[in-house]
């Protein structure tokens, strides 16, 4: 790298990676604030700030060799410049470039501002894919940078350039110039933190050059081996506090629970059918976990409709035969109502109290069942994250069950194992992922998988309608109705147009009753509506009195009604893909052939395109799991942000799947031989890790 840059230090301010960068000559306070909307406070954060992409312009594209269907890199002298006619949105903005070997096009849709920023002269820099519009060449919805000729020329061409996430007020060339200054005043500064012989067995770079290069690298093998080196950094920190976590509860003295088994005997004994062998063979895993005198600490992963309640609800009576008090807790007030329904059905009949807590209820009752709470007069409680608040005591929690790991926070998870000594932990989701990524992720677990659906659960036939084809759908539910089956009809519902949302599906209901089905009965249910109601009307549905139930998406999940047999899913592009695969599952419970409708309005986006397709190629959540994951990102797909798990930059968890399994190894091997690492050769490695942990779950508390 040269380094004919200016000095950025000041004198006046504190020094080194961890100098806020308002202290940073030529920053300044808007450039801060315009950096810290991207979460960059520090030096540090920004040397971490790792690029979206290079591009390669050591080699520009030549207008001429611009190739329809292929993105391309190229750079041109804009010799024309024609904005939309006022009032034309359907209209792109367009420029006409020259280079030395001829001219192309340049169309941008929606970004009118650019007539402010773009003139005849200037001289660009374009990333984009390329087409054809009559007959011409057009690079269509290009990247672009405006290109000056300053001594900092070198940085942004002739080389592999890094392309930065940006946010407005804050454009590329300048960040670019800024990252330059700071990798090379700040870059060789970096501490290394593995130990050498981590560095070694993996083949990594040392840090300060993975920072330089992944910056800007030389050649494409240094970028490589700049990622790599990060992204096991990241893998490393992230197993490394799970595998601490894990250390310490193995080390904790837990409860023995192994009673004679009389509730579980008496509760198989009334199912309408056998467990499965993927049942019998978790079942078997959490009775031995439960049975051991240290905390039981399980995922259990399924699909949708695998049974997983039922084991879960195994467990609930092992722990209550054996003397001691059962959570079940769900990340919202409506999922956790339908796990109240769902345990309630299988637990009272056996004589066990099962109460429900949630921040709805009123302060008189709400103190009352945590009257009863902490005086062990109820065995079973299920709530929300208000069990985990103050004031919910429990004479003696044995077993907590946390319901969609991915929507819920490790610390609220924490928090609610700190109300007993040392209770079992049962953690179950429904949006199955590979064992790979649930062991990098869920680390401090161990994974149960329910693998097998029920014997006689067919593949659910999946098909996506666009608005014309509504008649027929309604002729088509006419027919299953008189064939003695019933239907769901399911409204999105989001929290900006809450009250818009329900207005619709409301007069759907009542257009429905009135207009389409007048000689069937049509039920309405959605979250509004009291606990007594929903469950009043979730029981006549379940006895076959309402023919078409109308619903929010309350039955996204807990709902087993055998009889159901079609879904129709309204606007369904406005759906997340776990929950229309959630949705799906609500039907294909009985001996029936089983079908999920997904109705959409108007063009859909690229993305929405994906969820629809995804959905109607297959009915495996596995395969959904990983579109899903594709299309979301991680840290959405996960919940990271808001698990308080440390957050991905480099790492790519389906493209760095081997390299993180590495990183899981080498942690765990880290943490046998120096549990808190106390050791001085792990000091640098511990620093880090409590950083960027933030002393999550206690964790500043190791050494």
């Amino acid at each position: 790298m040269y380094s004919t840059v200016a000095p950025l230090r000041q004198t006046d301010a504190p020094t080194g990676v961890q100098m806020a960068l308002r202290f940073v000559k030529g920053v300044g306070p808007q450039r801060a604030g315009q950096l810290e909307r991207k979460g960059l406070r520090t030096v540090e954060d920004a040397l971490f700030f790792v690029p979206l992409r290079h591009e390669d312009r050591t080699q520009l594209t030549p207008l001429r060799a611009l190739v329809p269907g292929q993105p391309a890199t190229c750079s041109g002298v804009i010799v024309g410049v024609s904005p939309p006619p006022p009032g034309r949105f359907r209209v792109p903005f367009t420029v006409m470039l020259r280079d030395a070997s001829g001219y192309a096009t340049a169309s941008w849709f929606g970004w009118r501002y650019l007539a402010r920023v773009l003139k005849r002269g200037q001289r660009l820099v374009l990333h984009g894919r390329v087409g054809r519009y009559k007959g011409a060449l057009v690079i269509q919805q290009p990247d672009y940078e405006i290109v000056e000729n300053d001594e900092d020329e070198r940085l942004h061409t002739g080389r592999l350039v890094p392309v930065y996430s940006l946010t407005e007020g804050l454009p590329q060339r300048a960040l670019r110039s800024l990252m330059w200054r700071l990798v090379d005043t700040f870059g060789p500064e970096v501490r290394e933190v593995l130990p050498e012989g981590v560095r070694g067995r993996r083949g990594l770079v040392g840090l300060a050059q993975a920072v330089r290069d992944t910056h800007f690298p030389e050649t494409d093998g240094a970028l490589a081996a700049a990622r790599r080196r990060l992204a096991f950094d990241e893998g490393l920190l992230l197993q490394l506090g799970l595998a601490i976590l894990r250390s310490r509860i193995a080390r904790e003295r837990g409860v023995a629970m192994n009673p004679r088994g009389d509730l579980v005997a008496r509760l198989r004994a009334t199912l309408p059918w056998k467990l499965t062998a993927a049942q019998e063979r978790v079942w078997e895993e959490l009775r031995r976990d439960m049975a051991a005198p240290y905390p039981m600490h399980r995922l259990l992963q399924g699909d949708v409709g695998s049974g997983k309640t039922v084991v879960a609800a195994l467990g609930v009576l092992t722990a209550i035969e054996a003397g001691y008090q059962a959570a079940v807790m769900a990340p919202t007030e409506i999922l956790a109502e339908q796990h109240f329904m769902t345990f309630r059905h299988l637990l009272e009949p056996l004589g066990v109290p099962i109460a429900l807590l949630s921040s709805s209820l009123k302060p008189r009752e709400r103190a009352a069942r945590r009257a009863a709470l902490a005086a062990g007069d109820t065995a079973c409680v299920v709530g929300t994250h208000a069990l985990v608040q103050e004031g919910v005591e429990f004479r003696r929690l044995g077993l907590v069950v946390v319901d969609e790991q991915h929507r819920f926070g490790v610390e609220q998870r924490a928090r609610l194992r700190s109300k007993g000594e040392h209770p079992d932990l049962l953690v179950m989701t429904a949006t199955p992922i590979p064992r790979t990524l649930a062991l990098t992720i869920y680390g401090d677990l161990d994974v149960s998988v329910l693998d097998e659906l029920p014997p006689g659960r067919r593949p659910i036939v999946t098909v996506a309608r666009a608005e014309g084809k509504r008649r027929e759908i309604y002729k088509f539910l006419k027919e299953q109705v008189a064939a003695g089956r019933q239907i769901y009809v399911v409204y999105p519902l989001v929290e900006e147009s809450e009250a818009l949302d329900l207005r619709a599906a409301t007069d759907m209901a009542c257009h429905l009753a009135e207009e389409i089905f007048p000689d069937l009965t049509v039920g309405l249910l959605h979250g509004r509506l009291g606990f007594e109601d929903k469950d009043a009307i979730m029981r006549r549905f379940k006895a076959g009195e309402i023919h078409v139930l109308v619903a929010t998406t309350v039955i996204e999940v807990g709902i087993d009604v055998p009889n159901a047999s079609v879904m129709l899913v309204e606007h369904a592009e406005r759906f997340g893909l776990s929950q229309l695969h959630q949705l799906r599952g609500r039907v294909g419970r009985g001996e029936w052939k089983s079908y999920c409708i997904l109705l959409t309005s108007g063009r859909l986006g690229e993305e929405a395109q994906q969820r629809i397709d995804a959905m109607t190629a297959t009915n495996d959540g596995f395969r959904i799991a990983e579109v899903d994951l594709e299309l979301r990102g991680p840290g959405e797909f996960f919940g990271t942000r808001q698990s308080g798990l440390p957050e991905f930059r480099a790492a790519e968890l389906l493209r760095d799947t081997s390299l993180l399994e590495e990183a899981r190894r080498e942690a765990n091997g880290i943490v046998s031989r120096d549990p808190e690492l106390a050791d001085p050769a792990h000091r640098a490695l511990r620093a880090v890790l409590l950083a960027r942990w933030r002393g999550k779950l206690a964790l500043a508390t190791a050494g």
